[in-house]
């Protein structure tokens, strides 16, 4: 479809980002605004979410704006459509789980373990492909140290203390070399790797980080925080071990290689240890129990809808080329 000369295709979350870089000028009047599509609901909450969780540097003074009444206001009311939009999925779908939300957390953990596009990397992608995806789907690392720390919050006991072993591995075991973000890094670095600006993303993959956003930034979200986290540990082993595969295939060398290598080898520990030590013990309170579990069906929604979508932006293309 064309588009007209000087259309804005995501109003909301350009005039917000225009407003935040301008000192705030202009916040007052969008809180109640709408977002012209889910695309553009996604980005808007991006920006906010930024004003929470993201690094200082990059949001280089508008964190200030992070509690002005019309960002929390449009927090708010976009948030209750993401959930909706979650909850709408998640019933629409076939589960078939055991009871205890540890043997629940197994189960979904299992489902789509390795999905396709992972067997592609590992035995067909070329190098371009390789790179391109590994852009995109950012590692199991996109900010986990920092989202296992809002974990810890009020937690106490062996939970606690799982995540605090969980944090300690991400930060290397104290060696700076060795933590996980500086491993992606030299990934990045050695690689080349670019994440294409969040405009030119597949909704899928904004979905994926927005509902990072959104339960890292709610405390009534804190148990779908543990189970969404847990998650991504019991399943990021075997799919690290296929771009490995596909890095060793394509004689990457060591930086490339340590960071896939790290999480394919510690991975499969951390989920049985998450799911035992952080799980198990909160599975008496239904709170807890509940929100864990559901936070887990969240995230292998979302999951699912990303890799699809690699699926098809990578291998639709191929056949047809072929």
């Amino acid at each position: 479809m064309a588009v007209a000369a000087g259309t804005v295709l995501h109003p909301l979350f350009t005039q917000l980002t225009t407003s935040l870089s301008d000192g705030g000028r202009g916040l007052d009047q969008i809180g109640h605004l709408e977002p012209v599509d889910w695309q553009d609901l996604l980005l808007t909450l991006s920006v906010v979410h930024d004003l929470h969780t993201a690094p200082l540097g990059q949001v280089d003074g508008r964190e200030r704006f992070q509690h002005h009444p019309a960002v929390a206001r449009l927090k708010w009311r976009l948030e209750e459509e993401l959930v909706a939009e979650l909850v709408r999925r998640d019933d629409a779908t076939a589960w078939d789980l055991p009871g205890p939300a540890g043997a629940a957390m197994r189960a979904i953990g299992a489902r789509g373990l390795v999905p396709d596009i992972y067997e592609w990397l590992a035995a067909d992608a070329d190098a371009g492909e390789i790179v391109e995806f590994l852009s995109i789907e950012g590692g199991p690392d996109g900010g986990f140290d920092d989202l296992v720390a809002a974990g810890q919050i009020g937690l106490d006991g062996q939970p606690k203390l799982e995540l605090a072993r969980n944090y300690w591995d991400e930060m290397g075991n104290g060696s700076l070399a060795r933590v996980h973000t500086e491993l992606h890094r030299t990934l990045s670095t050695a690689l080349g790797l670019s994440c294409p600006p969040r405009e030119r993303q597949p909704v899928e993959a904004l979905e994926r980080s927005v509902l990072t956003g959104l339960l890292a930034t709610n405390r009534w979200l804190q148990p779908e925080l543990l189970g969404a986290l847990g998650l991504l540990e019991l399943q990021a082993g075997p799919r690290c071990r296929r771009v490995v595969a596909a890095l060793e295939r394509i004689g990457a060398g060591d930086d490339a290689l340590d960071f896939y290598v790290e999480h394919a080898m510690v991975d499969p520990r951390h989920g049985k240890d998450w799911v035992d030590h952080a799980v198990v013990p909160l599975e008496t309170d239904p709170r807890w129990s509940s929100g864990i579990v559901r936070g887990a069906r969240w995230r292998s929604i979302v999951n699912a809808g990303f890799f699809d979508a690699m699926s098809d932006w990578f291998l639709l293309d191929e056949q047809r080329a072929s």
